[in-house]
């Protein structure tokens, strides 16, 4: 899980960060700085769902904007599939809407 939370917070931070012709936003990134995979299994292993929300629903705020908002097409799929992360009560709940969410942000990357 660790892997795909790392993931969504890449493909949306790339959204944000990443110009034509710039240098690509990579894992070792500084503005991946706390949403690298370490930080995302510390809170794993601790079971601490809600500060894992908390980091995605970050990322896919600023996705959110660098897509033009919630009154664009992309940007209410993302906000779409983002609900599916912030209704789940368990971590196992997180798999299918995370997967889903990183899915979608690597597509219109």
């Amino acid at each position: 899980m660790e892997l795909t939370l790392e993931a969504v917070a890449l493909f949306a931070l790339k959204l944000v960060h990443e110009t034509d012709g710039g240098s690509p936003v990579l894992r070792d990134d500084p503005v991946m700085d706390g949403y690298e995979r370490e930080v995302f299994g510390l809170l794993v292993r601790q079971g601490d769902l809600a500060a894992i929300q908390s980091k995605v629903a970050e990322s896919v705020d600023q996705a959110l904007e660098a897509l033009g908002g919630a009154d664009t097409v992309m940007g209410r799929e993302l906000q779409r599939l983002a609900l599916g992360v912030r209704q789940a009560s368990t971590l196992d709940e997180l798999n299918d809407p995370l997967n889903a969410l990183k899915d979608y942000l690597k597509a219109i990357l």
